[in-house]
């Protein structure tokens, strides 16, 4: 197929506005839309900004280039990387309702040769910036998605041609069907049906047993799963935000992570009371542990499970959107070291504060990375009256 065609891409852009922005509801009139592209992804971002106007809304649109943040790495000193235009950001986050952002490397390696502290300061000089937007989506009024603009180069990291590449992300986005938003709304549904049953069960913790893994997550109090909000597109996981502090055992994690502009293969991670007291990768170990040697990046923030019956994607993409959501033959878990997520606390986030989250076992990092797992694996959840079941094998979550 090439590179997609205009109706592949207006398809695309209607499954964001008017789908996965709003909680499955689509922008209104008069909502202000930031639209965030790397440079690649233009031919989409025309498509969506085409749409935000069609929906009577107002785009705010940044263009980012790869070879600008490069030389900014390069040139810039401490000083200037950690710089926070502190009004622009302010403004910026008390005047939007909705946030796009299309991923589109044309090298998902761009950075390989960067100093890793240095990226990693450019990358949370923002923190504050998206501490906002979080504390806005807990007030309900605040929506974002991320989409995947498919290049030459991710497509070549990944293994493929890019009309292989796309492929990927049209079977993965429903975008070969007439309606894909109401393919999408059946497959939520789907996903709501196996949720609601997870947050029925009285569950005090899962055990993960696969090759290299022997895992215990405890979900701690006041605790609720998620999925299906249009938050990523594709999205096809469940998960939830355990208590961090419940967490014990060892994890190895089969698919490369693309992280900084990087890549580290074959992480293994070993956790005690709740931290990872060693994290060992066969490529880019240091990369690794500078990531983890971030504020309570030693701890983990999420839980989730991919159902390989709702996900199309059956190829290794390069790249994490697409990675944690892969389907394949035994579906995927993946883990993030970092920050969790509020709105997985079963009261109502607006009511709460963050000391009280703190002590609930939410952790809070200015990190939020997910790492994946695809090999075979099982997983069995423990009840509060001491009695087991096993809710998830071969790929699928086993419960009805």
């Amino acid at each position: 197929m090439g590179l997609p065609t205009t109706e592949i891409l207006e398809r695309y852009a209607s499954v964001l506005i008017n789908f996965a922005l709003n909680d499955g509801k689509g922008i209104k009139k008069g909502d202000v839309v930031y639209l965030v592209t790397q440079t690649p992804g233009i031919p989409l971002a025309t498509e969506v900004y085409k749409a935000i106007l069609k929906a009577g809304a107002h785009p705010l649109l940044q263009i980012q280039d790869d070879d600008f943040k490069l030389l900014h790495l390069q040139e810039a000193n401490e000083e200037q990387l950690s710089f926070f235009p502190e009004k622009y950001y302010r403004g910026l986050a008390d005047t939007i309702d909705h946030y796009v952002r299309i991923l589109a490397e044309n090298d998902p390696l761009f950075l390989a040769n960067a100093d890793p502290r240095k990226v990693i300061l450019s990358t949370h000089s923002t923190r504050k910036f998206r501490d906002w937007l979080d504390l806005k989506e807990d007030a309900g009024n605040f929506t974002w998605t991320l989409c995947l603009y498919g290049t030459e180069g991710a497509a070549r990291e990944a293994g493929m041609t890019v009309e292989q590449y796309w492929q990927q992300i049209v079977l993965a986005c429903f975008l070969d069907e007439d309606d894909p938003i109401g393919r999408w709304k059946l497959v939520f549904d789907q996903i709501y049906s196996i949720q609601s049953i997870l947050n029925e069960m009285p569950i005090e913790k899962v055990h993960v047993s696969a090759k290299g893994t022997d895992l215990w997550v405890g979900l701690g109090e006041k605790r609720k799963w998620l999925g299906g909000s249009g938050r990523n597109i594709p999205s096809f996981e469940i998960f939830t935000s355990p208590d961090w502090r419940q967490v014990e055992g060892t994890i190895f994690f089969d698919q490369p992570l693309y992280r900084y502009g990087n890549i580290i293969e074959n992480i293994e991670l070993q956790i005690e009371k709740g931290r990872i007291i060693k994290a060992t990768a066969k490529k880019n170990e240091k990369l690794l542990q500078e990531m983890i040697s971030q504020r309570n990046a030693d701890k983990i923030g999420e839980f989730s499970l991919t159902d390989k019956r709702f996900s199309r994607i059956n190829r290794f993409m390069a790249n994490t959107l697409y990675d944690e959501n892969f389907g394949g033959q035994f579906g995927n878990i993946h883990l993030a070291v970092g920050k969790a997520y509020h709105d997985a606390c079963s009261d109502d986030p607006r009511t709460m504060t963050e000391q009280q989250f703190i002590d609930l076992g939410y952790n809070d990092s200015p990190e939020h990375t997910d790492i994946i797992a695809t090999t075979d694996r099982t997983v069995t959840a423990v009840l509060k009256d001491g009695s087991r079941k096993k809710i998830y094998e071969g790929g699928e979550f086993t419960i009805q």
